[in-house]
């Protein structure tokens, strides 16, 4: 069987990277390379936002959903071709909005919603924090606490989110609040758009140990929204929050591209930067062949997602076939950096004997809470085992 991109896919990724390699400026690569391999962007700087929309005019964000809407009425393939090609590049898009926020409003979004929202998805205008997790509720969603209470036009929300990403730069936020607090667990959910400069949010930031301010804590106080803002039916959120889930972990949120780039770096440390001399350096190779056949796999289970996606089918255990095994595959690649570069491993980028820009421990530290949040490794071998081997509980 062969696994080649069509024509139109093939022109596809030579025309985005092409722009790229175009469109960033030195700065940019520079702040691209003060992250390299991590799927967590620090700060939604001016000139990605810039880059971004550039791209965004190009038809590049949103590219299966209808015209009417911004899309392009393409495929899923295509977008994945985008997305990959971008984060291989270093450039990561706004994932939270195309993968999460966009697919799910398409699904659940009133028309009003749909017109209101997508196109500003599809031009890159719009950024989007999701409110899921709670403190004491982090996999376990169906136990949100965080209320939204009628109150005339309104929903009156009070509560508190944890682990809420971008937060501190988002417009609106996706919000899961409980609208019928005498409801069993995972009924009683709904889900809002709450715009962030609402009266009454308040944000504290969370620096991971890589410093990279990617998390916050959120505070609603009495955070007054419009009922229009409703998604869906009230008290369906939980079924809304299923699906974005399914969306989320597909390959347009977790791609190949950014652990590819990561093991490509160090094999050509390996062949040009003077470690092919090193005693032991025939295990290394080895290592990094057994990582380039799993970096292959993972492209594999990529292409399959998108596959069923242009089907018209919603991927579940397939998709966290990819988040479990691509999450746990960025700390394996990490690892055998950390452990060809010896006791160079640890330092990060600004010393002068650091390894690729300090690429290994910076990949070292960001890679550990991927395969927590979005769900954690037990969360997803348990659905693997469930609904895809059919196995009991």
């Amino acid at each position: 069987m062969e696994f080649s991109f069509n024509e139109r896919e093939q022109a596809l990724q030579k025309e985005v990277r092409s722009f790229l390699a175009r469109e960033m400026g030195p700065q940019l690569k520079e702040e691209m390379e003060s992250w390299e391999g991590s799927t967590l962007r620090p700060r939604f700087s001016e000139g990605l936002r810039q880059l971004l929309r550039r791209m965004g005019k190009k038809g590049w964000f949103g590219i299966p959903w209808p015209k009417k809407y911004g899309g392009q009425e393409g495929t899923f393939t295509e977008q994945y071709v985008v997305v990959d090609e971008m984060t291989y590049q270093g450039v990561l898009p706004d994932r939270e909005s195309l993968a999460i926020v966009g697919p799910d409003l398409l699904v659940f979004g009133s028309e009003e919603h749909k017109r209101e929202f997508l196109p500003s998805i599809t031009r890159s205008e719009l950024v989007f924090c999701i409110g899921y997790s709670e403190p004491g509720f982090g996999s376990d969603l169906g136990g949100a606490q965080t209320r939204a209470v009628e109150d005339g036009d309104d929903y009156v929300i009070t509560g508190q989110k944890i682990f809420t990403s971008r937060a501190h730069e988002a417009d609106f936020c996706w919000l899961l609040a409980r609208t019928d607090p005498q409801a069993p667990k995972h009924k009683g959910l709904s889900v809002f758009l709450v715009p962030m400069k609402s009266p009454g949010i308040t944000i504290r930031p969370l620096i991971n140990m890589a410093d990279i301010h990617y998390f916050n804590e959120v505070f609603f106080d009495q955070v007054r929204v419009p009922k229009r803002n409703l998604v869906g039916e009230k008290n369906r959120g939980w079924y809304h929050v299923a699906t974005a889930l399914d969306f989320e972990r597909t390959p347009i949120l977790f791609p190949a591209g950014p652990t590819r780039r990561a093991l490509d770096r160090l094999v050509s440390l390996v062949r040009e930067g003077g470690l092919a001399r090193r005693p032991g350096v025939a295990l290394w190779r080895q290592r990094l062949a057994e990582l380039a056949i799993e970096v292959e796999v993972l492209q594999v289970l990529c292409y399959r997602v998108v596959w069923l996606l242009d089907r018209g089918k919603v991927p579940n255990f397939e998709s966290s076939m990819i988040k479990l095994f691509g999450t746990e595959l960025s700390q394996r690649v990490a690892q055998a950096g950390m452990g060809l570069m010896g006791l160079y491993g640890p330092l990060l980028r600004g010393s002068p004997r650091a390894f690729l820009g300090g690429l290994a421990p910076r990949l070292s530290m960001v890679s550990i809470p991927t395969t927590i949040a979005g769900g954690t490794s037990e969360v997803q071998r348990n659905i693997i085992a469930q609904r895809g081997l059919g196995l009991p509980r």
